[in-house]
Parts: C-alpha cells; sequence; structure tokens
C-alpha cells in the first residue's frame, strides 16, 4: 500500500503506568513530560497492525471498503461500504447499478478477509474461472441490481456459498457470514480509526490499560 493510502504508523509506548498511542516517538511523556528515551525493556514502543490493506494485492479474498473516499480519510462509521472479490490477479470483481465491475485500482485501502487456505492449489488455479463464470450469470445484470435486496453483498456472498458447495461444504447466510468473518474485522478497524483520528487532533492517545492493542491474525481461509 502506497503511503498515501497507508497512513502514518501508529505507536504505542508505556509511561507513567498508561498506554500512550502517537504516530511517533516523542523525546518527552506528553503527561509528565518526562525523558522518553530511557525505557525499559516493558515500556519499549510497539508497532500496532495496520488492519486496512491494499486490496489490488490480495489473491482470492472478500474485499469491504467505504463506497466513497477511504476509511482513514472520509469515514464516518455511518456511511455505505461496498464489497468485492478478487482474482488470483488482484482485480477486484464487484457488483453494482452498471452490473459486474472489474476493479483494478479503486481498494487500495480495504479490509480483507482470505478466502482460500493456503494449500488449496487445484481450487485456486480455478478460481479465476469460476468467478469470471459466474460473474457472467444474468442474475447480475445491471437491470436486476436492487440496492436493498439484490446488490454487492448478494453477489460476493452467492459466489463464496458456490465455492463452499463446489467443496463439499454448508452455505453460509448472511447474518453468519457477517457475525463470523467480517464483524471482527471491522470492530477492530473502528477500534483503529478512533485511535488515529484522536492522535490526528490531539497529537496522542491516552488509554488506562498499558499493553498492546489486539493484533489481528492472518485468517486460514473460508473454504
Amino acid at each position: 500500500m502506497h503511503g498515501a493510502e497507508a497512513g502514518k504508523s501508529l505507536i504505542q509506548f508505556n509511561h507513567c503506568k498508561k498506554s500512550i498511542y502517537s504516530f511517533s516517538v516523542p523525546l518527552c511523556c506528553p503527561l509528565c513530560q518526562g525523558n522518553v528515551g530511557s525505557m525499559k525493556l516493558e515500556e519499549a514502543p510497539v508497532s500496532i497492525a495496520n488492519p486496512f490493506t491494499n486490496g489490488h494485492q490480495e489473491k482470492c479474498s472478500f474485499l469491504l471498503r467505504p463506497t466513497q473516499g477511504t476509511f482513514l480519510r472520509e469515514y464516518d462509521g455511518r456511511s455505505d461500504l461496498h464489497v468485492g472479490i478478487t482474482n488470483t490477479n488482484g482485480v477486484v470483481y464487484n457488483y453494482n447499478a452498471h452490473g459486474v465491475q472489474r476493479d483494478k485500482t479503486g481498494w487500495e485501502q480495504s479490509i480483507s478477509i482470505l478466502l482460500l487456505q493456503p494449500n488449496m492449489y487445484g481450487l485456486m488455479d480455478q478460481w479465476d474461472k469460476y468467478l469470471e463464470d459466474f460473474s457472467s450469470l444474468g442474475t447480475w445484470l445491471p437491470h436486476r441490481y436492487e440496492e436493498d435486496h439484490h446488490n454487492c453483498y448478494s453477489y460476493t456472498l452467492m459466489f463464496i456459498n458456490c465455492i463452499l458447495t463446489t467443496e463439499g461444504k454448508e452455505p453460509l447466510d448472511k447474518s453468519e457470514f457477517t457475525e463470523r468473518y467480517v464483524v471482527p474485522r471491522t470492530r477492530l478497524a473502528s477500534k483503529y480509526l478512533t485511535l488515529y483520528r484522536a492522535i490526528q487532533e490531539h497529537g496522542f492517545y491516552v488509554s488506562d490499560h498499558p499493553g498492546q492493542e489486539p493484533c489481528l491474525a492472518p485468517g486460514s481461509g473460508l473454504c
């Protein structure tokens, strides 16, 4: 992800028995003005994992981003979100009022959920064909689009369920997929945005509970 899309890195360090977050480690503690340079090992700064990724660098993944703008700059927590599926080359297939789009740009700041387990080479070899054939169905013609009932989420979930069925697995309904795979990522992203914007406004953010923010472990894949 380019710097403009990635935003600034978040750093967390402990001082004054608190967790302090900033874009860089200051010379002086913003609370006590004491020297931050001589830290104990347990107080050493750590980098906070960025939950956003360049979707065009993700293979066989479910992506989520704001319909307009980016998470770090414009997203207010209430704006509409758009979702898509990547092929093995990072092209994002997504459905809107104009039909199925194949985006090579525009998803540089996304929440990503890996859909394939790393060792599923056979399915990965067929992934692009499955995705293209699925996207060519009349179901996804522009005039069939309905904002509330037949939309980008319908498209991605139906494709995921087609893959699950191919693999002999049970399909997922919308609420199950959302709660199990999407909500944990969006919850982490929300915490990250809260930190990021507080630091933008005040220069730092203080927590009464020292300790690193939870990091999102790489997913093992849905299929």
